[in-house]
């Protein structure tokens, strides 16, 4: 419990003597019904109960932009309190400024974690780190049950949660809940110089104030996850305002909705560059578990449905001895590439945290639908390993078991594929998230699943064609089934891409900031990847690709080369590109740009700085 001094100054006591019922997004305030006995939130293994009489009300921030002199106060006051090392700060000051001399204005915003209604963070989080307690409305993160994926980093509007790359682990504000038990305000709140920051039960107007809005200019929409901040602005601000950080985002005053929308900032001109140093990134990892799984999972589905639907091809490869060694490539890429997503982790060695959160969390759904497709692909190796001659010949008394094997490796075969069907659904909805607006499009379905389709039938095409050779048949049935499917995937990526620049193009969110990325900071690294993709279309029609000739072997390892290239290059562009709905941040201080700079030079080594080197 917080110690409570006897001459705590009157700003920092709390003093809600009344409440509303219901707050503007239609939810209770009191958050559970009057008990006779409050419970005690153990803070710091102390089991004492606090006395403050609204405990079970939502509380929230409200912020005073007039008022906000940008002295970082509150960030310095938050810090110490939760000793905070130099690189992590869970309330940050930025600002957005515009107009023209004599008459340019600047509004700086103070942010920490809003404490919302529907915490994303607790949805997206796979280990359940996070809990939403009725207590004062507080969203709480445990670091020590936190793994450090940084999901909840990336499903965040506000850049609350903060990812410790030297700790492993996800931190964030805790709404000071120990001060709150005492009646006092959080640190933050007592350490404003400006009277910019105040705290309280939600839709209370504090005193000398006239606004409780929920919009102020560089917020993102409260839609997406209601937050419980309010703000004042009554200063005239000018009609577009931009952003000090290397973020190409600056905000126009919308008079119709009556606030202000992102936009696009073309402060890096207009010039097309390769940069493909910057295709890599702390991603990298991901980059390879995506393609590595859908490649797998594109694989065993067209070797188990073309030999479900009766393809006297796809049945020779099935039934003949490289199969099993199919399969196993399968397994082989789909563990490559959860061994990589592992070492995404800040705690690799508490991967199994990540299926706690099954019931909300796409990214457990994810991930036990992997596990599902390999735990019955490997059952069904097994049961087909029990039909090969070669394995009867060293165990013939495993002949009478002939019709179990065979049911078996179709039973275990088709749950194979259904557990890979929902992990591939639940890997797109892991990327469907509103903070991410170049991510949150039907593209990346279309990217996905079309990688499954060309991907896939590449390695049909290898290990068909051995298997066809092996069997002294030619294969050239096969060849042109594995380019119809090609075709079929490279079809649907075009046409994402085709339907993503188009939306992106005219989007009013940073989305259109992510496509002005694409189009000038890797605008010929984008122009070169389209290229390929329309160069492996045109391939496809090539007719020696169809007949067994050197010239066909030629070409088909030409076309692989350029599918891979736009998967892997396509692929890391997805992650680099994007730009969420983060708060504005300063020249120095959360600022992407320079954090990227400081690396370069070898300032990111000096703690004081606040900038860690790359640890991926």
């Amino acid at each position: 419990m917080f110690p409570l001094r006897h001459n705590e100054p009157d700003y920092a006591l709390l003093k809600d003597n009344s409440s509303e019922e219901l707050n503007r997004y239609g939810n209770r305030i009191a958050l559970i019904d009057l008990v006779e006995e409050a419970s005690s939130l153990n803070i710091n293994g102390v089991s004492e109960k606090g006395f403050n009489p609204n405990r079970n009300k939502q509380h929230a921030f409200h912020f005073t932009a007039d008022n906000c002199i940008g002295c970082h106060a509150c960030e310095s006051a938050c810090s110490e309190k939760n000793d905070l090392p130099p690189h992590l700060s869970f309330r940050s000051v930025g600002y957005v400024e515009g107009g023209t001399y004599p008459n340019f204005v600047r509004m700086n915003i103070s942010m920490a974690c809003n404490h919302c209604d529907d915490p994303v963070c607790l949805k997206g989080c796979p280990t359940r780190a996070y809990t939403k307690h009725p207590e004062y409305g507080a969203v709480i993160q445990d670091p020590d049950i936190c793994f450090g994926c940084g999901y909840c980093t990336w499903v965040c509007p506000y850049n609350a949660p903060q990812l410790d790359p030297v700790a492993g682990q996800v931190e964030k504000c805790n709404m000071c809940v120990d001060r709150l038990e005492v009646g006092l305000k959080p640190a933050c709140v007592s350490a404003c110089l400006g009277n910019a920051l105040n705290f309280g039960v939600v839709e209370n107007t504090p005193e000398r104030r006239e606004q409780i809005d929920t919009r102020i200019p560089g917020f993102p929409d409260p839609a997406i996850t209601q937050p419980n901040i309010r703000f004042q602005q009554t200063r005239s601000m000018p009609r577009e305002l931009t952003r000090t950080d290397s973020a190409p985002v600056k905000y126009r005053r919308d008079d119709s909705a009556g606030h202000y929308r992102p936009a696009v900032d073309k402060k890096a001109g207009t010039a097309r560059l390769w940069n493909l140093a910057r295709l890599s990134s702390r991603e990298n990892p991901l980059v390879l578990f995506t393609l590595a799984a859908q490649a797998a999972i594109g694989l065993f589905a067209m070797l188990y449905l073309g030999a479900l639907a009766g393809s006297g091809v796809v049945s020779t490869v099935v039934n003949s001895p490289v199969y099993p060694g199919a399969v196993l490539l399968c397994l082989g890429m789909v563990a490559f590439g959860l061994f990589m997503s592992t070492v995404h982790l800040g705690k690799p060695l508490r991967f199994y945290r990540g299926f706690n959160n099954i019931r909300h969390s796409p990214v457990a759904r994810e991930g036990a639908g992997v596990a599902g497709f390999m735990a019955f692909a490997s059952l069904h190796l097994l049961a087909s390993l029990a039909q090969q001659v070669w394995v009867l010949d060293y165990l013939p008394g495993l002949a009478a078991f002939a019709g179990l094997f065979a049911s078996a490796a179709r039973v275990t075969g088709a749950l194979a594929l259904i557990s890979a069907a929902l992990g591939l659904y639940y890997m797109y909805r892991c990327y469907r998230i509103k903070a991410r607006p170049f991510w949150n499009h039907h593209q990346t379905a279309f990217s996905f699943l079309g990688c499954c389709f060309y991907l896939g039938a590449l390695g049909l095409a290898a290990v068909g064609g051995v298997a066809l050779v092996l069997a002294g048949l030619a294969p050239a049935e096969l060849l042109g089934w594995c380019g119809l499917l090609m075709g079929f995937g490279l079809a649907l990526e075009g046409l994402g891409l085709y339907l993503h620049a188009r939306d992106m193009s005219t989007a009013e969110n940073e989305g259109a900031v992510s496509h002005y990325v694409q189009r000038t900071t890797f605008g010929k690294t984008y122009l070169a990847r389209n290229a390929l993709l329309a160069l492996a279309a045109v391939g496809l029609l090539c007719a020696p690709l169809y007949v067994a000739s050197a010239a066909g072997l030629g070409l088909w390892l030409l076309l692989a080369l350029c599918a891979v290239s736009v998967a892997a290059v396509g692929r890391a562009l997805f992650y680099v590109l994007v730009v969420p709905t983060t708060m504005p941040g300063a020249f120095f201080w959360k600022n992407k740009g320079f954090e990227q700079h400081a690396r370069d030079i070898g300032l990111a080594t000096m703690p004081q700085v606040g900038v860690v080197p790359d640890a991926h």
